[in-house]
């Protein structure tokens, strides 16, 4: 059985990083990107992590165009897409895996992708195939954690969390570009909310180690995914940018575009992204996630966790590449049975997480 990996958008911040750590568990890869110079340098680097495994690359300006071709030329066992920003595409790549009978994976944060992922369940069933959209950190983490404390609760009420990544931490345009899809936008409802959005209702959250980092909120399909699987009554998402002057410099903007000053600000956002990394110096590479869960305890009386994961020196990108890893070493071998479109809930455990993540300087702290 073939049971190589391709890999789309791998010369990215996730895609590399998946490459790599699939790379150490032998597994040979297919490389995938715009830009045969990043490719190459990329396959050098897996090639010394581990030169027994076969590497190909395959530089193409547009994927869509020529994806049956390549499915049929390589037939590779599994696809990890990392190619977003997942707010603004359709799920026409993992449909045409999923005709071509291979297992498909991606890091989707779009809540609308998302939302439509599990149109393609049957005929996932019908080709034999599993496909998985989320695998990040939200959902995956996410729920995982949920899953991992919910035998402490007789019922969960609310989930209050957040992302807070280092200023230096490395972010692609594609994550820009998703982000400003929706600031200044309203927000699809959610349970818990009134009106809201996107990268307004700013609130300071306390970390341990990192200190406080303001919080803005942030949409993703968790809004959708963990009220109807956790039966959560209120759920709250927020992101931040750890410079302050950062920060509310895209508050501002978001006002700019609640009052239609201006229309959009996807079309800036190499602009953006540019600019932001003036303020590096001035920032860490250090970022975390809190989650404070509340509810009802086994006597039903009021119960809340504080739960918080740190990264520090440049460590936080990894944790979103960590589900895609996971699952794919599950599938190659024989231990996922899973058929079907699913969004990536409940399907990675806290505990195999935390394992991926050991060689990393990453903490996990509690508060109850």
């Amino acid at each position: 059985m073939n049971n190589s990996v391709m890999i789309f958008g791998a010369a990215g911040n996730f895609g590399g990083k998946i490459a790599s750590s699939l790379a150490k568990a032998g597994i040979s890869l297919i490389l995938v990107g715009r830009t045969e110079k990043n490719l190459n340098e990329l396959k050098s680097k897996i090639e010394a992590i581990n030169s027994k495994i076969s590497v190909a690359i395959v530089a193409v300006s547009d994927i869509e165009t020529t994806l049956t071709d390549h499915l049929k030329f390589f037939k590779p066992f599994i696809v990890i897409n990392t190619c977003g920003p997942f707010q603004l595409i359709d799920c026409s790549v993992a449909k045409s895996c999923i005709i071509q009978k291979t297992h498909y994976i991606d890091l989707a944060d779009g809540r609308q992708y998302v939302e439509n992922f599990t149109s393609l369940d049957e005929l996932a069933i019908a080709n034999d195939c599993i496909a998985i959209s989320g695998a990040s950190t939200v959902p995956c983490l996410s729920s995982a954690v949920l899953e991992h404390y919910k035998d402490q609760f007789n019922e969960f009420e609310s989930l209050k969390y957040g992302i807070a990544p280092g200023q230096r931490a490395d972010r692609g345009l594609s994550t820009v570009r998703g982000v400003l899809s929706y600031t200044g936008k309203v927000l699809k409802p959610y349970v818990g909310s009134d009106i809201s959005y996107g990268w307004q209702d700013i609130y300071r959250q306390k970390y341990p180690v990192i200190g406080t980092r303001l919080m803005a909120n942030c949409d993703i399909p968790d809004l959708d995914l963990l009220p109807k699987f956790y039966n959560l009554k209120s759920i709250k998402f927020s992101g931040s940018i750890e410079n302050s002057i950062v920060h509310l410099g895209l508050w501002f903007l978001s006002w700019l575009v609640r009052l239609k000053i201006i229309e959009n600000l996807e079309k800036y956002s190499a602009l953006l992204l540019k600019l932001s990394h003036i303020f590096d110096p001035f920032g860490t590479s250090d970022g975390g996630m809190h989650m404070i869960i509340s509810g009802k305890d086994k006597n039903n009386l009021p119960k809340t966790v504080k739960w918080f994961i740190i990264a520090k020196n440049g460590h936080g990108p990894h944790i979103p590449s960590i589900p895609a890893i996971i699952l794919t070493k599950k599938i190659i071998q024989g231990n996922f049975l899973i058929r079907g479109a699913k969004a990536c809930v409940g399907l990675v455990s806290l505990e195999e997480y935390i394992s991926e993540l050991k060689c990393y300087d990453i903490e996990v702290y509690e508060q109850s």
